[in-house]
């Protein structure tokens, strides 16, 4: 490379499979959901009981860029999805009539929430972490594996 020539652009790490992120996505909305629930208050510990919501919360929003972005490098989901899920917590500060009205409702409020939890920030931060993490050591499994030999449909 010459002086004056700028650096060779990163490649873009290959794409996630979108069949793979789906069900992902729904057992973690499962999860999140079921660590509110009544058979969680019965049978995990409290710590677990109030903080795993909103960790998995910010581990959705990950998901949820990958699966609209499939070829987002980790770094840049992890910051988008940790931007959107302050920027989210931080909203809940603002109380409109309109906004309100969105929280009451229940879907309104498990995408919005209701009201701002300092501790919700710590939370999302582990949840982008737990997230960006697992898609880094998925990549990482992922290129380890040996190819697939490609079958011709013939028998030799």
């Amino acid at each position: 490379m010459s002086p004056g020539t700028p650096p060779a652009p990163e490649p873009l790490p290959p794409a996630r499979g979108r069949l793979l992120l789906l069900p992902l996505m729904l057992l973690v909305i499962a999860l999140g959901l079921g660590s509110r629930s009544a058979m969680a208050a019965a049978y995990l510990p409290r710590f677990f009981r109030e903080y795993a919501g909103d960790t998995l919360w910010a581990s959705m929003v990950y998901l949820c860029l990958l699966f609209a972005l499939p070829r987002l490098r980790v770094r840049h989901a992890a910051a988008w999805a940790l931007g959107i899920s302050v920027l989210v917590e931080l909203s809940q500060l603002l109380h409109t009539p309109w906004l309100d009205a969105l929280r009451a409702n229940r879907f309104g409020a498990l995408l919005l929430g209701r009201g701002f939890v300092a501790s919700d920030l710590v939370c999302y931060a582990a949840g982008v972490v737990l997230a960006a993490g697992t898609d880094l050591l998925w990549a990482r499994w992922r290129r380890a594996m040996p190819p697939h030999p490609v079958s011709s449909g013939t028998q030799a």
